[in-house]
């Protein structure tokens, strides 16, 4: 891992603040652009979600994310990524996901930003279960 690199994964909330500091100080001189994007639980189409429970294999995920950034960087030129990803029970509105990305050029930002949260959520070894008003039910990975 680089050390300009986070990866965590915890139960905790995050403070988008905080994050975006921390990636502001990395080689400043180098960045010309941060991107980070944030993702919430959300209500389904059709019913109403309560919370959404995410679990995951401790140290695997950690590990698979950690490759994913490093194919981003070997695709652009980064500064700083960050990536915390929330598991337990979340309730709706809450923060679930946060990346953030420091490039020298924006397209590399928002490129690599896009790249790694499109393997978060297509690849990347969480198990999600929403609560609705219907009950409990595990979510199949959308593409």
């Amino acid at each position: 891992m680089k050390t300009n690199d986070l990866i965590l994964v915890q139960e905790a909330d995050f403070d988008i603040n905080q994050h975006y500091q921390k990636l502001l100080q990395i080689n400043p001189s180098n960045s010309g652009a941060a991107v980070l994007f944030i993702g919430l639980v959300r209500d389904l189409d059709d019913a109403k979600v309560e919370a959404m429970q995410l679990e995951h294999y401790p140290g695997m995920t950690e590990v698979c994310l950690q490759q994913i950034v490093d194919k981003a960087r070997l695709r652009w030129s980064l500064e700083g990524v960050h990536i915390v990803h929330r598991v337990g029970k979340l309730l709706r509105h809450e923060q679930i996901v946060l990346v953030g990305v420091t490039s020298r050029h924006r397209s590399d930002a928002f490129s690599a930003c896009e790249f790694v949260m499109d393997y978060l959520k297509q690849d990347a070894p969480f198990w999600k279960a929403e609560y609705t008003e219907h009950g409990k039910q595990w979510v199949e990975v959308k593409a």
